[in-house]
């Protein structure tokens, strides 16, 4: 692969044949040829937040004509160490191994927001939409949140989640629908992964931190 084989060169020398060895994987795209999802650079080419994950954790909470029902959260804090100040707009996504995607925000009532951050006990720890907005740079204005999902199954043996706009880097990259067998175009977008081994039933586990096994940056 001539482009793992830049990587792993870092001589200056390497500029232009990389160049060249990404105008190879790009016609070969053109061409038909089969090509591996993209991975992202191993050096941050475009602003990126520091994120620190703070534990994740199922919480059962008494829900207004509803009854108590279990969820997700995740606390976690983002910094800005870029040279400018940056736009933070949370977006998190939980996937299980029995392929459920769950956004972050979606079915959640207002009352679980405000049982789970009276339960943090912490001011700074801002819900999904009161820390939307600029991060000013410099560790001093990091800013904290909390991330809801609702936990509609508690047989699952593993959890990732994805965090999302915490970087600038994208990519472009062909595919084939699988309906229509034409290429498609998907804008991929650096994402980092957080995955969780939670094996057996969840349902007796409660406020004990899932285990994290794996965070690491993705394409999606």
């Amino acid at each position: 692969d001539p482009l793992v084989w830049m990587r792993r060169s870092r001589t200056p020398w390497t500029r232009p044949l990389r160049a060249l060895a990404i105008g190879f994987v790009a016609l070969g795209a053109t061409l038909g040829a089969p090509a591996a999802a993209p991975e992202p650079s191993p050096i941050p080419t475009s602003w990126e937040f520091e994120f620190d994950a703070g534990p994740l954790r199922l919480a059962w909470v008494n829900v207004p004509n509803q009854g108590v029902r279990p969820f997700f959260y995740l606390t976690y804090t983002v910094t800005n160490y870029w040279s400018a100040d940056l736009l933070y707009a949370p977006d998190f996504y939980l996937k299980t191994d029995q392929s459920e995607i769950l956004r972050s925000g979606e079915d959640i009532p207002p009352a679980v927001t405000e049982e789970l951050l009276a339960r943090l006990g912490n001011p700074l720890i801002n819900d999904q939409i009161s820390i939307l907005g600029n991060v000013l740079e410099g560790p001093e204005n990091a800013r904290s949140g909390v991330v809801i999902w609702p936990a509609t199954d508690m047989d699952v043996d593993e959890i990732m989640v994805f965090a999302a706009n915490l970087s600038g880097e994208s990519t472009v990259y062909w595919t084939k629908d699988r309906e229509t067998g034409q290429r498609k175009r998907l804008v991929l977008r650096k994402t980092l992964m957080l995955r969780y081994e939670t094996p057996g039933d969840l349902s007796n586990r409660g406020g004990e931190p899932l285990e994290l096994v794996e965070t690491r940056w993705v394409m999606r």
